[in-house]
């Protein structure tokens, strides 16, 4: 069953990545989508849980209030103007409120990747020469730096959101504040060309740590944010983030055997 709810005090980025990882937490919850246009929440559950209970939830995440649910969506796609109502579905015929995103979805990590592919292709051009390891080693300064900016502009929102489906986050809540900064030194280590066998081993293993919770979300179907540009743009996590995250180890892996 799908119950969309209405939500008060969500005010920022940060606030939607608090409530949404506190009503996943719920024990039945299957999928959350928090908006901050309206103030709601789309919760997909295993079997009916009371609204007290989600209300509870999300006040212990902060100063945010959840009432009873606007809408409830039944097998049939019909929506019912209720309060409390409870409908049993089957799993195989729930309509996914939280269905996978188009492409335009992307249009921000999109424009992100092809100005880091432009910058990479103006620095080879410069050089006179192409050299695959200085374009990969460009590339990668590009990524970490760019990315890392993104996530700083938010730090609370990223560490929240990052909290909810990364291995090492998950079990310690500092790692989520120090990843950006993990990603700035990466950057600034293939700018400058600091001990590249030590940074791409060090890219190699982040960033594989990393994958393990992507793929894991992506193949439990687990509607949640992707924290790839922090707290900024509302990404979703799909295969995109696993074809992100393992572009970076093909090339770190690359880099180490050409070295």
């Amino acid at each position: 069953m799908i119950h969309t709810y209405k939500l008060d005090g969500i005010h920022c980025a940060s606030c939607i990545g608090r409530v949404q990882e506190a009503l996943q937490d719920v024990e039945g919850v299957k999928k959350v989508a928090v908006s901050l246009t309206p103030q709601e929440a789309v919760v997909s559950m295993a079997h009916h849980i009371d609204t007290a209970v989600l209300d509870k939830a999300v006040r212990k995440a902060g100063a945010y209030s959840l009432t009873d649910e606007v809408q409830v969506i039944d097998t049939m796609g019909v929506n019912h103007s209720a309060q409390k109502i409870d409908v049993m579905t089957s799993s195989t015929n729930v309509p996914d409120a939280l269905a996978e995103p188009s492409v335009t979805t992307y249009k921000p990590l999109l424009i992100i990747l092809a100005f880091i592919l432009g910058v990479t292709a103006l620095v080879e051009l410069r050089m006179g020469t192409f050299d695959w390891m200085r374009a990969m080693g460009t590339f990668m300064a590009g990524f970490f730096l760019t990315f890392s900016f993104f996530k700083l502009l938010d730090i609370n929102g990223f560490a929240s959101s990052y909290r909810m489906y990364d291995i090492v986050a998950k079990a310690i809540p500092g790692y989520g504040f120090a990843y950006p900064f993990i990603e700035l030194a990466l950057g600034a280590s293939y700018l400058t060309g600091f001990n590249p066998v030590l940074t791409n081993w060090v890219t190699l293993v982040v960033m594989s740590v990393s994958l393990i919770g992507v793929v894991q979300s992506v193949l439990d179907k687990r509607k949640i944010r992707c924290a790839c540009l922090g707290s900024v743009f509302n990404l979703p996590m799909t295969t995109v983030t696993i074809v992100e995250d393992s572009l970076m180890i093909g090339m770190a892996a690359v880099m180490l055997a050409m070295l």
